[in-house]
C-alpha cells in the first residue's frame, strides 16, 4: 500500500514514517522545508509533485500544527482518488474532521486519528491510539489502520469528534495549563528550583521533573492544544476552583478546606489504587538509587536522558544528588535526575555495537559421536563471547574423526587470550583435541 505524509520531514511525520516503512508499505513524504536531505536519510521518496503523489497514494496521513491543518485538509482533499483515506493525527478533532467532511470528494474514506504519544518513543507498545471515523466514510481502511496499531500493540480508543475534544480538554489542555501555570509561578517568584531539590520531597520531585519535561519541549504545540474548542470551559472551572481555595486559606478556614478535598476525593473515586500506583512510580526512583549505592566498585553503564550520551565504568561515589564514574583513570561526575541505570543487557548491547572487538579461530577434534552445533552453543554462554561461527568442518581425518573451526568474537574489554584459554580448557574437558 501507498501513503503519502504531509509533513513527514517533523518529527512525528519522521516517527510515522519509520512506523509505515517497516510494516511494508510504500511511504513518500511531503514538507514545506524541502528537506529532501530527511527523506533520504529515511529511506523514502520526496513527492516533488505534490499534486500527482496524492492523486496516486492510496492514504494520505495529514502530520502538520494544528493551526494549519485545516487549511492544508482544504488543499489536499480535492485531489485525492476514489477509494483512498485522508487522516491526520492532530491533538483537536472536531475542525479537522468538519474540514475532510467539506472539501473531500464523495468516495474518499476519512479517519481522524490522535496518537497520545510523543516522537520519542520507539514503538506503539503499550501506547494508545484514538481513532475517529466518520460515519458511513470509513467503512474499509478503519479495520486495516487498527489491526496495524493493534498488532504493533497499541490500545485503540474509538470515539466522536467531539467526544474526543472534550476529553483532551481535560486530559491535555487542563494537565499542561496547570504544570506550565506551576513553572510560570516559579519564574515569577524568581524561585531557585535547582536548590530547591536539596529539600524535595518524592512527590515534588516527581512533579518538577514533569514541569521541566514539558517546558523543554516545542511551545507552540502546547499551545495549539490549548486551542482546542473545548478548553475555555475547562479553564473557567480551573480558575473558579483556585480562587474558591485560595480564599478558603486566606480566611483560614481548615474545616472548609477538608470539605473541599473529601468532596474532590470521592468524585476521584479511586484514590487507594491510584496512591498504589503513584507509590511503584516514587518506589521505582528509589530502588535504582540504591541499586547505584550497591554498584559502588562494579561496572556499570549511566545514559544521559538529554544528550543520550552512554558512560561506563565503575561506579566510584554516590550522593543524594549526584554519581561519580571512572573509566581508563578518568572520573566523570553526573546528577542523578540526569541519568538512567543501564539493565546488564543493556549494557552488553552497549558494548557489542560500540567496542572494538577480539576475533579468535579456534580448531579442534571433536570425540566420536558429538555435535559441532552443540558444542558451539556451550560456548556461546561464555562470559565475554559476542559471538560464535563456524568457519570449518573436516572429515577426512578417518576412524570417523572429525575437526572444526570456530570464529569468536570476544568482548573488547575482556581479557581476549584470558577467554581463548577458558575456551580450550571447555573443550578440553569435553574431550576434544586442540588442534
Amino acid at each position: 500500500m501507498r501513503i503519502l505524509i504531509i509533513g513527514g520531514t517533523g518529527e512525528t511525520g519522521q516517527w510515522f514514517t519509520r512506523f509505515y516503512k517497516d510494516h511494508g508499505w510504500e511511504v513518500t513524504v511531503w514538507g514545506a522545508n524541502a528537506r529532501r536531505d530527511i527523506a533520504m536519510d529515511l529511506g523514502v521518496h520526496f513527492a516533488d509533485d505534490l499534486d500527482k503523489e496524492i492523486s496516486l497514494s492510496d492514504v494520505v496521513m495529514i502530520s502538520v500544527p494544528i493551526n494549519l491543518t485545516e487549511q492544508v485538509i482544504s488543499r489536499v482533499a480535492p485531489e485525492m482518488k476514489k477509494g483512498s483515506l485522508l487522516m491526520d493525527i492532530t491533538s483537536v478533532k472536531t475542525g479537522p474532521v468538519s474540514a475532510m467532511q467539506q472539501y473531500a470528494p464523495d468516495g474518499v474514506e476519512l479517519l481522524g486519528t490522535h496518537p497520545m504519544f510523543g516522537p520519542t518513543i520507539p514503538d506503539l507498545h503499550g501506547q494508545t491510539v484514538i481513532l475517529v471515523p466518520v460515519d458511513e466514510r470509513c467503512g474499509h481502511w478503519t479495520p486495516i489502520i487498527r489491526s496495524l496499531y493493534e498488532e504493533a500493540g497499541a490500545h485503540i480508543e474509538v470515539t466522536t469528534a467531539i467526544e474526543h475534544d472534550r476529553m483532551m480538554a481535560v486530559v491535555q489542555g487542563l494537565t499542561h495549563f496547570a504544570y506550565i501555570s506551576i513553572g510560570t509561578t516559579m519564574a515569577e517568584l524568581d524561585f531557585d528550583i535547582s536548590k530547591s531539590r536539596s529539600f524535595m520531597s518524592p512527590v515534588y520531585a516527581i512533579m518538577v521533573d514533569f514541569i521541566g519535561r514539558m517546558l523543554a519541549q516545542n511551545p507552540y504545540l502546547y499551545a495549539m492544544i490549548q486551542m482546542n474548542p473545548e478548553v475555555e470551559t475547562v479553564h473557567n472551572a480551573y480558575m473558579k476552583v483556585c480562587k474558591d481555595i485560595s480564599n478558603t486559606v486566606k480566611s483560614g478556614d481548615i474545616a472548609g478546606f477538608v470539605d473541599i478535598m473529601k468532596h474532590a476525593g470521592m468524585h476521584f473515586g479511586d484514590t487507594e489504587a491510584a496512591l498504589g500506583r503513584s507509590d511503584k512510580l516514587i518506589n521505582a526512583g528509589i530502588a535504582e538509587f540504591e541499586e547505584l549505592i550497591r554498584s559502588i566498585g562494579c561496572e556499570r553503564g549511566l545514559r544521559h536522558q538529554y544528550s543520550g550520551v552512554t558512560h561506563v565504568g565503575i561506579i566510584k561515589r554516590v550522593t543524594p544528588r549526584t554519581v561519580i564514574i571512572e573509566r581508563a583513570g578518568k572520573q566523570i561526575e553526573l546528577k542523578i535526575e540526569n541519568i538512567r541505570l543501564l539493565h546488564n543487557d543493556e549494557l552488553m548491547d552497549w558494548k557489542t555495537r560500540n567496542l572494538e572487538h577480539h576475533l579468535r579461530d579456534i580448531s579442534f577434534v571433536i570425540p566420536l559421536g558429538a555435535a559441532v552445533e552443540i558444542i558451539r552453543d556451550i560456548i556461546s554462554h561464555m562470559e565475554g563471547i559476542v559471538s560464535i561461527e563456524i568457519i570449518d568442518i573436516y572429515d577426512g581425518l578417518g576412524k570417523s574423526r572429525v575437526s572444526a573451526t570456530f570464529r569468536v568474537t570476544i568482548m573488547g574489554d575482556m581479557d581476549a587470550g584470558k577467554v581463548h584459554q577458558d575456551i580450550n580448557e571447555l573443550l578440553a574437558g569435553m574431550g576434544c583435541t586442540i588442534r
